[in-house]
């Protein structure tokens, strides 16, 4: 470009667009097609099927460039992108004018390493593995019914937005402790471990929520640190990892007693829906109800039966009444007879049957007496006898406890010998009464 030609764009007045073109023009004219190395990050996938990701520098310097990769190429790609593998992408370099953005389009890609980070994480999960830190038999079932729930994350994060949206919805009734802690960064990981020992000892919730929203596996890797994966491993709360999106995985994940997709999911997890809790504990109620009163039908089929063995002696004794009154008027016939052999075998089998008549007539009335005093001892009005009252409410109702009773409310007393409408003036519950409260 010579001097003259500078001159003319440095005094030209831009458009936007016409600037941005004259850019990617240039780029493409001066680099044309290139290979680039370095390490992939922030990989997604759009709806159309064309893959977005970054590439990092491979040494570690603090440098990146966004690239694209269209369905076309993406189709012939034989592996899986993934954060923090090393690859080798040859493109062309070229802006996308509606930001402005300088992006490298990829038309292939080549697997050339795992990438420095990711060949860290391997390293240190097959190391806190050995020692036993990601073990099934260390993991803890989550409280069915948590009062208190706690989230470590950070104030600013939308995660913990969607947790307190997720409980509120679920189950308001639960109490939710954030401890704040950043959550990505350098300084990220001894923030996240003090606030999970903050957690620990203060032990003042029931289950424990790490909470973050999806990134790129730097993004992530304070989740990755040592620091922060044994503090979860050492939790003495059950914890659910929230961290990222349903593909990103850190080494948190495995040190928990449970892995959610995303902080959503781990809200689910940890609390009830109160709606299906109040259904089942009606349906509770339904089944206790029904099995009172089945006892109650089985108690009173019983009382039928004592009644009935009260009855049956005096029937018996009619019966045998009757038989000897016949008896005794053949024997006077026989009497005023001459005693032949047949009045005489008549007046021995008379004599026979009133023995056997008087020894049933005494087992008859000791089984009288014996049902008499049976149901004597089950009369209410016995128990009343000995200075206890029948209480109930307007409706008939039988008043058991002292917790259903309110000031004011009139109630009726039955002793053996009378009633009485009586009117509340003030109730005293005993402390240690187990009564349920009535709502």
């Amino acid at each position: 470009m010579n001097p003259t030609s500078e001159r003319g764009i440095a005094g030209r007045v831009w458009g936007v667009a016409a600037l941005v073109q004259a850019v990617g023009d240039a780029l493409q004219a001066r680099f044309g097609a290139l290979r680039v190395t370095g390490e992939l990050s922030a990989c997604t996938q759009a709806a159309s099927g064309h893959r977005y990701f970054s590439l990092r520098d491979a040494q570690g310097q603090e440098a990146l460039i966004r690239c694209a990769l269209f369905r076309r190429a993406a189709s012939q790609l034989g592996f899986e992108l993934r954060d923090g593998l090393r690859v080798e992408a040859a493109g062309r370099l070229a802006v996308f004018e509606p930001r402005g953005d300088l992006q490298f389009i990829v038309e292939s890609l080549h697997l050339v390493g795992s990438g420095t980070l990711y060949e860290e994480f391997l390293r240190l999960k097959s190391r806190l593995q050995a020692e036993g830190l990601f073990e099934t038999q260390r993991k803890r079932a989550l409280p069915a019914h948590p009062r208190r729930l706690g989230v470590v994350s950070s104030l600013q994060a939308a995660a913990l937005h969607d947790v307190l949206t997720v409980v509120a919805r679920r189950a308001p009734q639960v109490e939710v402790i954030v401890y704040p802690s950043l959550v990505q960064g350098s300084e990220a990981p001894a923030a996240l471990e003090r606030a999970l020992q903050t957690a620990a000892e203060r032990h003042e919730v029931d289950v424990l929520i790490l909470a973050r929203g999806g990134g790129s596996l730097e993004d992530l890797w304070c989740f990755n640190d040592e620091r922060v994966v044994r503090a979860v491993a050492q939790s003495p709360i059950p914890l659910v990892c929230g961290v990222g999106h349903e593909t990103d995985v850190t080494l948190a994940d495995f040190a928990a007693d449970v892995r959610a997709a995303t902080p959503t999911a781990a809200a689910e997890l940890a609390t009830p829906v109160r709606d299906e809790e109040l259904q089942g504990l009606m349906a509770h109620a339904r089944r206790s109800a029904l099995a009172v009163q089945r006892a109650l039908d089985r108690h009173a089929q019983h009382l039928d039966q004592l009644a009935q063995a009260v009855l049956r002696p005096a029937a018996v004794l009619s019966r045998h009444q009757r038989g000897m009154e016949h008896l005794q008027a053949r024997l006077a016939s026989a009497v005023r007879e001459p005693l032949g052999r047949g009045a005489l075998a008549l007046q021995r089998r008379a004599f026979r049957l009133m023995a056997a008549h008087d020894e049933q007539m005494g087992q008859a009335q000791r089984r009288l007496e014996q049902s008499r005093l049976r149901m004597q001892a089950q009369d209410p009005r016995s128990v009343l006898q000995r200075g206890y009252a029948w209480v109930s409410d307007a409706r008939g109702a039988p008043m058991t406890s002292a917790i259903a009773v309110s000031p004011g409310s009139t109630l009726t007393a039955v002793w053996h010998d009378g009633r009485a409408q009586v009117r509340v003036e003030s109730v005293q519950v005993e402390p240690d009464s187990q009564s349920p409260r009535l709502p």
